[in-house]
């Protein structure tokens, strides 16, 4: 595996302070943020400097009950090539649920949501995984997720899952140390435990992120600094392995330059002193005086084609449709009741439900008003009430863009905003970007149709 180094997430936000750090030797990128055809101009510096990209997918769905998109893929390759990337990463998780496979309404999620740790999930999960890598032109890594909620019955720990798709698919993996934190605080699971039973040798690179913990509950913001008991983590994990890379992840209330390169030093420091304790021999136990022992790792498959391990797994020649369709089930039920306000799948603690769709309601607003600046500008303090109201009743069906004209319609046929500066300017927005006239009366009753009907 290629040797990364220290290196940080590029955003736009940061783009001039991430060319100014000293000793940022790559940078990771969100893939959907980038065009296929060109980049931004900093990234070709970046480039221009030996600096490695390496591109980070948060929507294929990987662990989600249909098949990767075709679509998808094909612009997660290109951005790879375009890069001249060593591998791209995405996540264990499922990010939309519904559709023709359960024959109920497709719903988008906004965010990664964990999939159930069960037979069914890694049988679909591993297929999903191997159309990947059959369609990226580089290796493909992907990483372990926060979560708030647990799925009841689960049949593996975080660490046999991941390794049991190591050992089917030869595919690498992205440790986020923060994210075994949160699930540490959020679902009493013991890093430690997580990091004894993965396959190190498997780790492409490692993710170190901040947060904040709020009523007992740990968020997963990337907004905060990376705290105390993440580092420990890494700690841990960097004094049974030497990981190729480690990089700082920061997606809002950006600090100043010095501030990250305060933090990239803390994540440095921790790298380096940690691989210089005795390593770790087995779960938990450590070697301590004398010669340090050679350890000889299992060997991590190559991506690869299916084997006759896989066949008995009944992957080979596609994960049964009634896996699929049983995972599908229970992923679109539990989205429903996070988005569209329907009952709790039976065994889910109801009040973390709650809690994470509450959570989900406010990314969705968080990321509408960067994806449409204009709207907040307009609408004001009323913008956050307004689109917590809407989330509440209006699941998300499509992308971002699509949702901020969902809302912005629905405002508009509500009479909304009341005055009359702010209606025109929202009636203008809305006419440039939906391409049609603003909604009149007509189009006031059929929308309220439509969501009579459940349409809309």
């Amino acid at each position: 595996m290629k040797e990364l180094g220290i290196g940080i997430g590029w955003r736009p936000e940061i783009a001039d302070a991430v060319e100014a750090l000293d000793g940022v030797e790559w940078v990771e990128v969100v893939a959907e943020n980038l065009c296929d055809d060109h980049l931004p101009g900093s990234l070709e510096r970046l480039r221009a400097r030996g600096v490695t990209v390496v591109p980070h997918g948060v929507s294929l769905g990987l662990g989600g009950a249909e098949r990767p998109d075709a679509g998808r893929l094909a612009a997660l390759a290109r951005k790879a090539e375009l890069l001249g990337a060593p591998l791209v990463t995405e996540h264990i998780a499922f990010v939309r649920a519904g559709g023709p496979l359960t024959a109920s309404p497709l719903l988008e999620a906004g965010h990664l949501l964990p999939v159930p740790r069960t037979r069914d999930a890694l049988d679909v999960l591993c297929e999903n995984v191997r159309i990947a890598q059959d369609a990226l032109p580089v290796p493909l890594a992907l990483e372990n997720i926060a979560a708030l909620v647990s799925w009841p019955g689960e049949e593996l720990t975080e660490g046999r899952f991941l390794a049991e798709l190591v050992e089917r698919t030869g595919v690498r993996l992205l440790v986020d140390v923060a994210n075994l934190h949160t699930n540490r605080v959020n679902r009493g699971e013991d890093p430690a435990e997580a990091l004894s039973e993965l396959p190190v040798e498997a780790i492409a690179y490692v993710h170190v992120a901040g947060g904040l913990e709020r009523d007992g509950v740990w968020h997963d913001t990337h907004a905060h600094p990376v705290a105390r008991p993440v580092l420990d983590i890494l700690a841990d994990l960097a004094s049974r392995t030497s990981p190729p890379g480690v990089l700082l992840e920061r997606d809002d209330l950006f600090p100043a330059r010095e501030e990250l390169a305060a933090e990239l030093d803390a994540i440095r420091t921790t790298v380096t002193t940690a691989r210089r304790r005795p390593l770790l021999i087995g779960a938990g136990a450590r070697v301590s005086g004398g010669a340090m022992p050679v350890r000889v790792p299992r060997t991590v498959p190559a991506q690869r084609s299916a084997t006759p391990r896989d066949v008995a797994h009944g992957t080979a020649a596609g994960t049964a449709d009634a896996a699929r369709q049983r995972l599908g089930l229970a992923q679109a039920a539990l989205l429903s009741a996070l988005v569209a306000g329907t009952p709790a799948p039976e065994g889910f603690d109801v009040r973390r439900l709650g809690v994470q769709s509450r959570a989900l309601a406010a990314k969705r607003a968080d990321v509408v008003a960067k994806v449409a600046p204009e709207l907040p500008e307009i609408l004001g303090d009323g913008y956050r009430p307004a689109f917590l109201a809407y989330a509440r009743s209006r699941p998300m069906t499509d992308g971002y863009r699509h949702d901020a004209l969902d809302f912005v319609e629905g405002l508009l046929v509500a009479g909304r905003p009341e005055d009359p500066a702010a209606h025109r300017a929202l009636t203008a927005w809305w006419r440039e970007r939906a391409g049609i006239r603003p909604p009149g009366p007509v189009a006031r009753l059929a929308h309220r149709v439509r969501t009579a009907l459940g349409k809309g």
